[in-house]
């Protein structure tokens, strides 16, 4: 599987295009979606899905444009709805501006696939209510979005934020992914799942 990373948008988020064949797959986007575009022209690849890992305005700033330009809707997880009318949700918070409405519908949770590529979409709640990760399990890849960083996990004191449900995300349900798998957070590097579960400064507070 290529991966290419967009870091783009006010907050620089972490914005991906994935492919193993001509199809491609988008991970949350983050901000002017036209260095994508140009990878999809450059490489030739179609466009098959556009995945937000959570509802916070930093995620989605490209989403619209990229519809637009592709004609492809975002999957976004629906248990993130409540957050749709809320400033995190929907930016104009700090001085940024609003993100553009784009059309959407529930990303599905537990297997599917994404671009010809066999995808679990799992529930990693805590940074918001409704948080995911995308696993390839073949891959052996998973987009953290904003759940789990390089030494680090993501802030909880947004609206829906919750420190201890997003402890048992990490604990239960991404540190049980092979030690392997690398992780593509939201923001900064990328790391491997071992390597977390043996160095991130949060693990005291993971055990039960």
């Amino acid at each position: 599987m290529a991966v290419a990373t967009f870091p783009i948008g006010p907050l620089q988020t972490n914005s991906y295009l994935i492919h193993c064949t001509d199809r491609a797959v988008a991970i949350d986007v983050g901000g002017d979606p036209a260095p994508m575009l140009e990878y999809l022209k450059t490489h030739s690849l179609k466009l098959d899905a556009i995945c937000i890992t959570h509802r916070h305005f930093d995620h989605m700033y490209g989403v619209a444009a990229l519809e637009d330009a592709t004609g492809v809707f975002a999957y976004v997880p629906q248990d993130d709805d409540s957050l749709a009318g809320t400033e995190s949700g929907k930016g104009g918070v700090w001085g940024f501006p609003e993100v553009p409405e784009f059309t959407s519908c529930p990303i599905p949770i537990g297997k599917t696939i994404l671009g010809e590529m066999v995808c679990e979409v799992l529930k990693t709640p805590g940074h918001t209510p409704g948080g995911v990760s995308l696993y390839f399990p073949e891959e052996k890849a998973v987009f953290t979005g904003d759940a789990l960083f390089y030494r680090s996990i993501g802030r909880t004191d947004f609206p829906g934020g919750d420190h201890d449900t997003l402890l048992r995300s990490v604990r239960d349900v991404l540190f049980k992914l092979p030690a392997e798998t690398l992780v593509y957070p939201g923001h900064g590097p990328t790391s491997k799942i071992g390597d977390e579960a043996a160095n991130n400064p949060f693990c005291g507070e993971f055990r039960p």
